[in-house]
């Protein structure tokens, strides 16, 4: 972690922020971050929101409940916030270095699915998709002055 902030955005890179100050690292297992995240269980981080700063487009709100909104990007679909009373929580898979972001509670445990603790002791097997063989267009993770690249953009 820097203490110079977290920057970080979606896939495409039309929504890029910078947390100058994280509070507590989460997983949450409630029906609504399972339907956000289209997972097991949404990973969030707390942002200070006087130092949080969208550098490249805002994200789109949804309204899950009567006190929640969920940010995402309105291009390429990635899931970027929670918003509550109060308060934003950030994605912690739109960090551009979330390793550096370890989730130190869950939230909403009781509603895990049952077989969450197992999960880790599935066997592994390699990819089947040569990723040598494939073309990138996922925003690199480190802030860019412009996105796309001006030769990809003149493609479209």
């Amino acid at each position: 972690m820097s203490e110079a902030g977290f920057s970080g955005g979606c896939q495409c890179g039309a929504v890029r922020f910078h947390a100058g100050k994280l509070g507590r690292p989460s997983i949450c297992h409630c029906r609504m971050c399972q339907k956000h995240f289209g997972n097991f269980f949404g990973a969030l981080v707390t942002a200070d929101q006087a130092h949080l700063t969208w550098t490249r487009g805002q994200p789109s709100l949804f309204r899950s409940s009567t006190k929640i909104h969920r940010g995402f990007c309105n291009k390429c679909g990635t899931p970027l916030t929670y918003h509550y009373p109060g308060g934003v929580e950030i994605a912690i898979g739109a960090f551009d270095h979330p390793n550096q972001i370890e989730p130190q509670v869950q939230v909403n445990a009781h509603m895990q699915m049952p077989w969450i603790k197992a999960l880790f002791d599935k066997p592994e097997i390699k990819q089947s998709v040569d990723e040598s063989t494939i073309i990138s267009y996922q925003h690199p993770d480190h802030d860019t002055a412009v996105w796309p690249p001006e030769d990809e953009a003149n493609k479209a």
